[in-house]
This record gives structure tokens, sequence and C-alpha cells, in this order.
């Protein structure tokens, strides 16, 4: 409650750090509505995390920098989204796996010739970064640049830093301004995405810069999402050769198993929303005005939901997965990061007979809001 005078736990605890999916499957059992002063009330619960996202009247997404279209409600939510759905259709994306291809490739290459990387730094990150500045028309140069907005804005998440994240954003801002405005004063129409946005219309009138940055930066932030998930699936498959020879056999089945890897090692601890009323979760009143954080990593191990949630099994059915959320707010670049994984898979897997880690230490994880690895040492004999 807004009054509350005790708090169930610290998510910033170092017990809790040192292991985020083992300390939230344990709030799960203990304490499935749980309250901290830096996350608000955490749902640690399958099924109250499903509710919460399909009552999007008492759940609001709205948040108060206009966020589009996350941090909306309908009916504005739906306009946008609208808007937006048809950037990702399975058209547009093979349309662009190609260029994806031909980054990962590169990146590949001198790793290849060499038989070890540090994974992370190496290929985690660039690779899905220049894959966002080749897909949005920046230029791919630029592409650590845009992973320091995302690194920054993590971090200054966690210390709940605002003259950081403003800082940060501003920096943002000028950067995707300044592409708008040679976009404008450019002759003729372009082709990439960018030109595309500036003649998208809403209510008679043409998205402003501020609309644009505001959705480009729910897409950047996004793709340090995707840094981390890359980093996990390779974790998981230098550890369990026969699922990593399998995928060798039937890369058909890699999308299957990077949901399903990432089912059980969620790259993303939480999402934002705020309660609208007063609502009741599992037994504890919450008052209207109350901040609640989806615990997407405990949601996906719900024994209740996921039996023995640490074995990653090919054979269980996609539709409890929360890993890209569900209902109306379902990631909307969830096509995007798919395609990039895959790729990235399929030519990591096509290109070595094995993936080995090079030490068996324990790799250092990212603290809130992600559960990425800081460094992964791999050979590739």
């Amino acid at each position: 409650m807004a009054d509350r005078d005790r708090a169930d736990w610290d998510p910033r605890d170092p017990s809790v750090l040192k292991d985020q999916r083992q300390a939230y499957d344990e709030m799960r059992a203990r304490c499935p509505v749980a309250y901290s002063d830096f996350l608000g009330w955490s749902l640690f619960a399958h099924r109250d995390v499903v509710e919460a996202l399909r009552d999007t009247a008492t759940f609001s997404s709205a948040m108060k920098r206009r966020a589009i279209p996350n941090g909306m409600d309908p009916p504005e939510h739906t306009v946008f989204r609208q808007l937006l759905d048809p950037y990702f259709t399975p058209e547009h994306m093979a349309a662009f796996e190609p260029r994806s291809r031909a980054i990962a490739s590169a990146l590949l290459g001198p790793i290849l010739a060499r038989g070890d990387t540090e994974f992370i730094s190496e290929f985690a990150e660039p690779f899905p970064h220049q894959a966002l500045c080749a897909f949005m028309g920046w230029p791919v140069a630029d592409w650590n640049r845009v992973r320091g907005w995302t690194h920054g804005n993590q971090d200054a998440a966690f210390r709940q830093d605002r003259e950081a994240g403003a800082a940060l954003a501003r920096d943002f801002a000028a950067y995707v301004t300044e592409i708008l405005d040679a976009r404008r004063a450019a002759i003729g129409p372009g082709d990439d995405l960018m030109s595309e946005l500036l003649g998208l219309v809403v209510g008679g009138k043409s998205l402003s810069n501020e609309d644009i940055v505001s959705l480009l930066r729910t897409w950047t932030a996004g793709h340090g999402t995707v840094a981390a998930a890359l980093g996990i699936v390779a974790l998981h498959l230098a550890t369990d050769l026969d699922l990593q020879e399998r995928l060798r056999r039937e890369p058909a089945l890699i999308e299957r198993a990077i949901r399903e890897i990432l089912r059980a090692d969620g790259p993303l601890v939480a999402n934002n929303r705020t309660t609208t009323r007063e609502v009741e979760v599992a037994g504890e009143k919450i008052t209207s005005g109350e901040r609640i954080s989806l615990m997407w990593i405990a949601a996906n191990r719900d024994p209740e939901v996921v039996p023995d949630p640490d074995d990653v099994r090919l054979s269980r059915e996609p539709g409890d997965n929360v890993l890209f959320g569900a209902g109306i707010h379902r990631c909307l670049g969830e096509p995007l990061a798919m395609l990039n994984m895959r790729v990235a898979l399929e030519e990591l897997l096509s290109r070595t007979r094995r993936i080995e880690l090079t030490s068996t230490l324990a790799q250092p994880r990212d603290v809130y809001p992600s559960n990425g690895l800081r460094s992964l040492s791999i050979t590739l004999p």
C-alpha cells in the first residue's frame, strides 16, 4: 500500500543480484506478491502476471514520459500499434534478413579464424546493435553509440539516477533529430525507415520529431535485451552439447530452442504497470496509483505452469511463454528480435563443429533490469 512501512524484499541486495533467477524463484514460492521501495509491488506468479497483462484497464501502461506505443493505453495505444505493426511483417523481415545475415557473417569471420572469442563484446553486443542501425537506416558505424544508450539507461534505472537518464534521453533525441532533419532536407523521397516514419500521419497530423524519438527510444532499448539474450543462448549451447548438435542437424528447431532457453533463463527482469483502482492480487490489496513490476523471469519459471522449469525441452508448447509479454502490449519488435537471434544462431552453428566454454567458472551476470552476461569466453574448435 502507499503508506506501507515495511518491505518484503530488496531487489538490489547482493544476495538477490548474485543469482536473480534463484532469488525470484524463492520469492514466487514464499511471497508471490511482494513490496519493495525499489520496484513497488512485484508479481512473481505466472497467473498474476498474465492477469495483469490482460486487464489493461486496471494495470495501466501509461507513463509520465511519452513512450510510443509501450507507454500508452487504449485507444491511443491501438492507433499507434496499428500504424507501426506493418514494419514488422513477415515480408519486411524476409527483406531485411540478407542484411542481418551479412552483418552476422562479417562479425563471425575473424572470430572463427582465431578459434576463440569473448563472445559478449565481440558478437552479442555489436551484432544486434549493428543490425538495428541497418534496419533503421542509421550509419552502422554508430552501433557503439547506440549500445552506450542501452547500457547507460540500464545503469541509470538500477541506480535510480534521473539526471543521468535525462542526459541520455537528450543525447538520443539530438541524434535522432539530426537524422530526421537531414531526411527532410534531402531532395526527393528517401527509401529508409526514418524517411517512412516522417510520412506517418495520426489524426490528420504527421508524427512530430518528439513522437519519432519516443518510439525509437523503445526500439533501441529492446536491442540491449537482444544482446543479453544472445549471450544467454550461447552459454546454454556451450553447456548442452547434445542440443547444440541437434540444432546443427535440425536448424528448423532453432527458433523454438531460443524461446525455450530464454524461458528458462530470461534476459529481462521486469516491466512496469500502474494500478488505476484498488485491486486484490493473491490476497494483497493494492491501492490505486501503485507501481507494479511484472517479473518475467519468475513467471516463466513458475512450476505451476512449467513443470521442471530448469529443464530446456523443445517439446514444450510455447503458448504460456511470456518472454515477449502477452496481450495488446506483446513486444512490437518481437519479429525483428527473433529474426536476428535466429540468423545469429544459424550462422554460428553452421560454421562451427562445436562451441565450448573456455572456463568452468560461473559467468558474471548483469543486474536489474538485465539478467544478461557481462562476459562469456568460448572456443570454437
